[in-house]
C-alpha cells in the first residue's frame, strides 16, 4: 500500500497554484463495510482526501468504490472505523457534502428548475433566491432554456447534467459523484469530462468521483485511489503527471496521459477474473 500522509503532492494545476501542500477536507479512517451474508465490501481503508482536488476512486466490480463514497456521504454506515470531514465526525449527510447519483435521481413530476432547486428548497432558502441561483447553475452545465422541462422530456445525458446542477447549486464543499457518465455514450461521455473540468476551474469545489473507466479517470484526476478485489483495500494512490494546458485532443494524445492508462491498467489487470 502506498503510504498516505495529510501533504497532497500534485501535477501541474490547470488553475495554476501552489498545489504541493493542499490540507485534508476528509478523513477516512479504518473504514470497514459488512454487508449481509458477510459480504466484506471494504476493510481497514485509510484515506485523506485533498481539498479542492478530484480524486478518483477506481478499482475491479464489486471492490467497494460506491460503497465508500456513501459512506462518505452519510447515506451508509460502515461496521468499523470513521469518516471526519473537517475534523467532525460523519453520522449521516450534511450540507458540507453533495451526492450525484448514477441513475439521476430526479423527481419525475417537477420541472428542471424544481429539480435543481429542491435541495435548496429543503433548507428554506426563500424561492425567489433559490430560483436564481438554480437558473444560474442550469446555464453553467449547459440546459438554458429548459428550465420549464420535464425528466421526461430530457435524455440521459441532459438528465445527468440536472443532477450535478443541483449538487452545485447547494454549494457544498465536497461533490461527490457516482460513476455520473456511465449511463451515456462515449461522445456525450467526452463532452460531459471536458465540463467537469470547466466546471472544476469555476466552482473551486473537492470531487471525489467514482468510475470504471481508466481512461477517465486519468484525463480527470489529480489523485487516482486503487482499490483491490473485494474485501475493497487501498492498493496504490497514482498522482497523474498531465499537462491540462492543452486542448482535449492534445491531452489524451499525450505520452504521459497514455503511459499513466497503460500503467494502471498492468496494476488492474491482476484483480481482473
Amino acid at each position: 500500500m502506498v503510504a498516505v500522509t495529510r501533504k497532497f503532492p500534485r501535477a501541474a494545476d490547470p488553475h495554476g497554484a501552489d498545489m504541493t501542500s493542499l490540507e485534508s477536507i476528509i478523513s477516512v479512517r479504518g473504514i470497514s463495510k459488512i454487508y449481509p451474508g458477510q459480504v466484506h465490501a471494504l476493510k481497514d481503508v485509510d484515506l485523506d482526501f485533498a481539498a479542492g482536488a478530484l480524486t478518483t476512486l477506481l478499482g475491479p466490480s464489486g471492490c467497494g468504490k460506491t460503497t465508500l463514497l456513501k459512506i462518505i456521504a452519510g447515506l451508509l454506515a460502515p461496521n468499523g472505523g470513521e469518516v471526519l470531514v473537517k475534523g467532525r465526525k460523519v453520522t449521516g449527510p450534511g450540507p458540507e457534502r453533495a451526492f450525484v447519483f448514477q441513475d439521476f435521481a430526479l423527481m419525475p413530476w417537477a420541472s428542471v428548475l424544481r429539480n435543481v432547486a429542491f435541495g435548496l428548497e429543503l433548507r428554506g432558502t426563500p424561492e425567489k433566491q433559490r430560483h436564481e441561483i438554480a437558473h444560474r447553475y442550469i446555464e453553467q452545465v449547459g440546459l438554458a432554456g429548459f428550465a420549464d422541462k420535464y425528466p421526461h422530456e430530457l435524455s440521459g445525458g441532459m438528465r445527468q447534467r440536472v443532477g450535478l446542477a443541483r449538487a452545485l447549486a447547494v454549494d457544498a464543499d465536497v461533490l461527490l459523484l457516482d460513476e455520473p457518465f456511465s449511463a451515456v455514450d462515449e461522445q456525450t461521455r467526452r463532452k460531459f469530462q471536458e465540463d467537469l473540468l470547466r466546471l472544476r476551474e469555476i466552482e473551486r469545489k473537492t470531487f471525489i468521483f467514482v468510475t470504471h473507466s481508466i481512461e477517465e479517470a486519468v484525463y480527470l484526476s489529480d489523485r487516482i485511489v486503487l482499490l483491490s478485489r473485494r474485501p475493497g483495500r487501498v492498493s496504490q494512490i497514482i498522482a497523474p503527471q498531465i499537462d491540462r494546458s492543452g486542448s482535449p485532443d492534445e491531452i489524451r494524445r499525450d505520452r504521459a496521459y497514455l503511459d499513466t492508462v497503460e500503467e494502471i491498467w498492468q496494476t488492474l489487470r491482476h484483480f481482473v477474473d
